[in-house]
């Protein structure tokens, strides 16, 4: 068998949870910095569908150029973008902050003034 080089994923090979970026470093100084880096949407998608937006951003949006491309038909492109749209809002729904309405917050007759004027000032 050959040493064939599998393309670098974010997810675990392990578990198929996506993996977080913990350390970075310079290639000039060589200067490293660990921690757990903030991740973004895009980085969040299966390699196949990152792949595909670079595509689909390639062809200036232009599906049937895509299709042409690759070689499948025009529905079938239609399907994985709908799917990568799919994944995408499911990934800006795990990171946009969910707020709730005032009143949640306050609980009649336990919040007091004070504590109200500072829930309002926090919205």
């Amino acid at each position: 068998m050959g040493d064939q080089q599998q393309p670098i994923t974010n997810e675990c090979p392990y578990c198929r949870a996506a993996m977080a970026v913990t350390q970075m470093a310079c290639g000039h100084c060589q200067v490293s910095v660990s921690a757990v880096f903030p991740m973004s949407r895009l980085a969040g998608l299966p390699v196949e569908h990152q792949r595909f937006i670079e595509m689909f951003v390639l062809a200036g949006g232009n599906l049937k150029e895509i299709a042409e491309q690759v070689g499948v038909s025009y529905p079938t492109i239609r399907s994985r973008l709908d799917k990568v749209i799919e994944a995408l809002r499911g990934e800006i729904a795990k990171t946009q902050r969910v707020r709730g309405n005032l009143l949640d917050a306050v609980d009649p007759g336990k919040t007091n003034a004070a504590e109200a004027a500072r829930l309002i000032k926090r919205i």
